[in-house]
This record gives C-alpha cells, sequence and structure tokens, in this order.
C-alpha cells in the first residue's frame, strides 16, 4: 500500500495566488516502489531544554550504507493538553545541522540523509511541556 503526501497552500498575502494543490507518493530512491518502512506513528513530550534524539538511526539501520536510500520524516509540534502555543519552539536537527524551529500547530515533512551514526534530534527553546508527534518512513 503506497504512503502519499497531500499539501494546499493558500495565502491572502499575495494577490492574485490562488492556491497550490500537490500530492507525493514516498517511493524508494530512484524507482516507482512504495518505501515500506516506518518507525510507526509516535508522541514524545519534552520539559527541558534538553537536545535529545527523536529517531536513533543505529536501531534502524543494520551496518550498511544509506546515504542513497530515500528517508522521510514528518513531524508535528501540537502544543501540549489540546493548547496550541505559537511561542513554544522545538529546533529540529538532522545530522547535527538545524534545519528550523517548529513552534505551535507548526509542522514539517522532509527528505533526510541518515546514517547509523547521525540522528534526527529535537530541542525546546523553553522548560515548558511540549508534545511531538512524528513518524518517519525509510528504504529499508
Amino acid at each position: 500500500m503506497a504512503t502519499t503526501a497531500d499539501i494546499t497552500l493558500a495565502s491572502t498575502i499575495m494577490p492574485n495566488f490562488g492556491s497550490y494543490t500537490k500530492s507525493m507518493t514516498l517511493t524508494e530512491a530512484g524507482s516507482a516502489t512504495d518505501i515500506s518502512e516506518t518507525t510507526g506513528y509516535a508522541r514524545r513530550q519534552l520539559s527541558a531544554t534538553t537536545k535529545v534524539d527523536l529517531v536513533t538511526m543505529a536501531n534502524l539501520i543494520v551496518g550498511e550504507d544509506t546515504s542513497n536510500l530515500s528517508h522521510k520524516i514528518f513531524i508535528k509540534n501540537i502544543g501540549y493538553r489540546d493548547t496550541i502555543d505559537k511561542t513554544t519552539g522545538v529546533k529540529v536537527f538532522i545530522n547535527s545541522v538545524e534545519i528550523g524551529v517548529l513552534y505551535g500547530g507548526d509542522w514539517m515533512l522532509c527528505p533526510i540523509v541518515a546514517s547509523d551514526n547521525e540522528d534526527v534530534e529535537v530541542q525546546p527553546l523553553t522548560d515548558d511541556t511540549v508534545v511531538l508527534e512524528w513518524v518517519m518512513f525509510y528504504e529499508g
């Protein structure tokens, strides 16, 4: 069964933009074969400014070069107890490089290159409790 991602962008700040809708099937690198592995859907509650592993790649990869494989990660900052606080941000790092901050309600879907010693990490900006939802799809 295929895994697809759909996105619709609409904006009132750009005159005549209207909207933009796209769909993507998550496939293995350089092929039409669907990605077949996933970490499964998970939630992680954070309450300190300590950087932590969200995905430990060594748990997914068994001693092989994965630099030419297809991996995608989805992360969403869902806030805490049904309260979306736009001031509570979480930094996201892939392979130890900060790629951005997800504030309450923000989400990302991103392709990543992963190896067994480089993880997906997150670090809250404050000690306020925040919950992340995440899932990674990867080529096994």
